[in-house]
């Protein structure tokens, strides 16, 4: 018998109908209409389907947030702040009734900074949520600007993650993608547009001037920790507008943490080990939208020492997210 290894899944998707803020996350894309049924039947759900497939793969708990473009896309400041506390209070509910399977990420409404900063506290130190998470840019907005400072002030003071996660509405006409539909979205868009949303945060000098703030980033870190080397060479030839305390690759070691979200490739998780370290690297499955079979096989069967899993399993996400590490034994 296999020994028994706690199991934390970090990208965890959930939906909710009673938001002002309705956008289908797939809508307008190639994506599988039988797919887009299934996820659509199983992402307001959390009594019965999902917890009977994380007991039936080995998941002990699931990070949940809400799914793209959750309220980043919701053009009323002020409904986009109704809609955050009503997510969130709702999500704090749900955590509540099953403490030992669910923990939470905060929706944050950035169209209005200083109201999103307060429903950071309020949901981190109130609700016990364990940090937030972002879909994409906000209403064109990247979270370099000036204007969100107060919100990386807030996740920095209450040692809270703020994990960049995809949307699934383009910020623009991509002309790469004209013609070749496959392209957007998981494919090859997403990651490249959350990438591009981090190193922004990045090169805008975000982390140094919030040095104890931690980025979170999803689908074994959207490009970025296989980009380094060319990272730094490139700085090196440039004028930035802004000049760096630190190479690139340093903020990406030092203030960014990566799950493996739908990327169950042993030679990636490897490589971004090596890059990045294993106490940067959390597991995630990405549900409902992938397969948590395949994610916990890839997992289970990593080339990985057993302390070094269980660093990739459970013991980043306890860190980062500040869970109970008390492990519950599983029959």
């Amino acid at each position: 018998m296999a020994t028994y290894m706690r199991t934390i899944a970090v990208e965890e998707a959930f939906r909710l109908p009673q938001l002002a803020t309705q956008v289908t996350p797939w809508s307008n894309s190639v994506l599988r209409a039988d797919r887009a049924r299934e996820w659509a039947r199983r992402l307001p759900e959390f009594d019965e389907l999902r917890l009977a497939e994380m007991d039936e793969h080995g998941v002990d708990v699931a990070v949940l947030s809400l799914t793209a473009p959750g309220i980043q896309v919701q053009p009323d400041a002020a409904v986009a702040v109704d809609d955050a506390r009503i997510a969130n209070d709702a999500l704090a509910e749900i955590v509540a009734k099953r403490p030992d399977r669910y923990a939470g990420l905060a929706a944050l409404p950035l169209q209005d900074p200083d109201a999103a900063a307060s429903e950071l506290v309020r949901s981190v130190q109130t609700l016990g949520l364990c940090g937030a998470l972002v879909n994409g840019p906000t209403l064109g907005h990247y979270l370099d600007e000036p204007r969100f400072r107060v919100v990386w002030a807030a996740l920095e003071e209450l040692d809270a993650p703020l994990y960049l996660h995809p949307t699934s509405v383009p910020a623009g006409e991509w002309h790469v993608l004209g013609g070749r539909p496959e392209l957007a979205g998981p494919t090859f868009s997403w990651a490249a547009e959350t990438g591009g949303h981090a190193l922004r945060i990045i090169y805008g000098g975000v982390f140094d001037d919030h040095p104890g703030a931690t980025l979170v980033l999803g689908h074994m870190g959207e490009f970025l920790p296989f980009q380094l080397a060319r990272l730094d060479a490139s700085y090196a030839i440039v004028e930035p507008l802004r000049t760096l305390a630190k190479l690139p690759s340093q903020y990406v070691r030092e203030n960014v943490v990566i799950a493996t979200s739908g990327v169950c490739s042993h030679a990636a998780l490897l490589g971004a080990v090596l890059e990045i370290g294993v106490d940067h690297v959390m597991f995630a499955v990405d549900y409902p939208y992938e397969s948590t079979a395949d994610a916990v096989r890839f997992l289970r069967s990593a080339p990985f020492s057993e302390t070094d899993l269980a660093r990739i399993a459970h013991r980043n996400a306890e860190r980062v997210f500040r869970l109970d590490p008390v492990a519950k034994s599983r029959p």
